[in-house]
């Protein structure tokens, strides 16, 4: 059918951008049109935008359909020579109002890498979705060996402060009560400002000149980043959600080197005992890559093992996935079978994990942010059903009563 439709891949950075796109582009004028805007952190990523593209031109044969994304901005001629696409835009450009005014070229792809700032942007929703998303932070200076995502992404860049502020007050203004902070590396956010204030400063103004929102969340911290005053903060701030993603990576000392990370196996686990000691009760989430290059069986153990040690809650897995242009895809890699069992020993590991953390809060009550009807999202982000009435945005008090299938279970006071 004719209209704006948008289909976003990867991270919570690229559904906020969506919805500038989508703003940018309604504005416009656009319509009959798709808008693919793609990830690059795997090759399956990759390769589901490219079948979503191949389905919207055989589905929409009259839409125009628009790529960018970091795999657009990283590989522009590979999206150009697909004849299903109609124009190709980069990561910066997609962010611009005039990008979208046509006529334009139809490719339409800058420099990322030459950029020194970036800008506050404002949506006025999130469709149906029930919290909020801020990008105050874009881009990444380090070089982890299997990232390619700076290529698509730039050097690092924070939006000002004061700038992020309005923007929470306006979210909070639309109703909505649960904000999510994103970023590509969000705890290098302010080393570009004046003063360098880190991510602390953010998140304390935040909390102190918008009273008004009720619940704030961080996207993927490094460990090994984490500010004196965000510790200060996930001690004591109550809005402040008790719920912590690390990007971990690995458990093992020398696939961590390998992986050229900053922290090491004993200071993310020290990162993950002090957030347990500061607020007790708080949820860990951590992203684990499977079959790193040269990675061992006695190097997997240790990963493995790291889960159980560090009182992981929850696991994003991602089998190790060869990118161009980045040296681990120049190591030597291990057999894509075998990578696939260890990935799949993971997600076993942290289906149990999972499982021992949400009986652990059965009999409690529970603030489950509605996200549908009888479903939603505690404040450690565990998944609840529930009865009992409640609207989409609002935050019950919730009992729970049970667990299983991944979720909890409860009666909505």
């Amino acid at each position: 059918m004719a209209g704006l439709e948008i289909l976003t891949f990867g991270c919570r950075l690229n559904a906020f951008e969506s919805e500038v796109m989508r703003g940018h582009a309604t504005a416009a004028g656009l319509e009959d049109a798709v808008i693919v805007n793609t990830c690059a952190v795997t090759a399956e990523a990759e390769s589901q935008a490219r079948q979503a593209i191949r389905r919207v031109r055989r589905e929409r044969p009259h839409a125009r359909i628009i790529v960018t994304g970091c795999a657009a901005q990283i590989d522009p001629e590979r999206y150009a020579a697909m004849n299903e696409i109609d124009q190709v835009l980069g990561n910066a450009e997609k962010m611009k109002a005039e990008s979208w005014i046509g006529p334009r070229a139809r490719v339409e792809v800058g420099d990322i890498m030459r950029l020194k700032e970036t800008a506050a942007h404002r949506v006025d929703g999130f469709g149906t979705q029930a919290r909020a998303f801020l990008e105050v932070q874009q881009g990444c200076d380090h070089r982890c060996t299997f990232c390619v995502i700076p290529f698509g992404r730039g050097p690092s860049r924070s939006v000002p402060a004061g700038d992020a502020v309005s923007s929470a007050r306006a979210l909070a203004a639309k109703g909505y009560r649960e904000l999510v902070l994103t970023g590509v590396d969000l705890t290098s956010y302010g080393a570009d400002l004046p003063g360098k204030p880190p991510l602390g400063n953010l998140v304390r103004r935040i909390l102190t000149l918008v009273p008004e929102l009720e619940r704030l969340r961080l996207s993927s911290l490094d460990p090994d980043a984490i500010d004196a005053e965000l510790w200060r903060l996930i001690a004591e701030e109550p809005r402040l959600m008790p719920h912590l993603h690390l990007s971990i990576q690995a458990g093992d000392d020398l696939v961590l080197k390998r992986m050229k990370r900053r922290h090491s196996r004993s200071t993310a686990l020290a990162a993950c005992k002090r957030a347990r000691a500061l607020r007790p009760g708080v949820a860990l989430g951590a992203d684990l890559i499977a079959g790193f290059p040269t990675e061992s069986a006695d190097m997997f153990h240790n990963t493995l093992e790291f889960i159980g040690e560090a009182g992981l809650d929850y696991l994003h897995v991602f089998p190790f996935s060869a990118r161009e242009r980045t040296p681990a895809s120049r190591m030597p890699s291990l057999p894509p079978g075998l990578v696939k069992e260890r990935a799949a020993l993971l997600r076993a590991a942290g289906s149990r994990a999972l499982a021992l953390s949400l009986a652990s809060r059965v009999g409690s009550p529970a603030s489950v942010l509605v996200e549908q009807p009888g479903f939603g999202h505690s404040e450690h982000f565990a998944p609840v059903a529930f009865a009992g009435k409640g609207s989409r945005g609002e935050i019950l008090r919730v009992h729970l009563t049970g667990s299983g299938h991944n979720r909890l279970f409860g009666q909505a006071a």
